[in-house]
């Protein structure tokens, strides 16, 4: 498993938390709060867009 640092939880409305993280070789990673050792991982550049786009309200039937 990749040494991953997550940041603080971001959470919508109700129960919708996620946390992001990245690690020394330039990955992105997305997590449900609590579950962090089920997680998503792509580029930081991919994930970081898809984090603009929930914020923007393109995607947030995700939350």
């Amino acid at each position: 498993m990749p040494e991953i640092t997550w940041e603080d939880a971001f959470c919508g409305e109700g129960n919708s938390c996620f946390r992001l993280g990245t690690d020394a070789d330039g990955n992105g990673y997305i997590a449900v709060l609590g579950e962090e050792d089920r997680y998503l991982t792509d580029s930081r550049e991919a994930l970081r867009n898809l984090i603009r786009d929930i914020k923007a309200g393109k995607a947030d039937h995700l939350l």
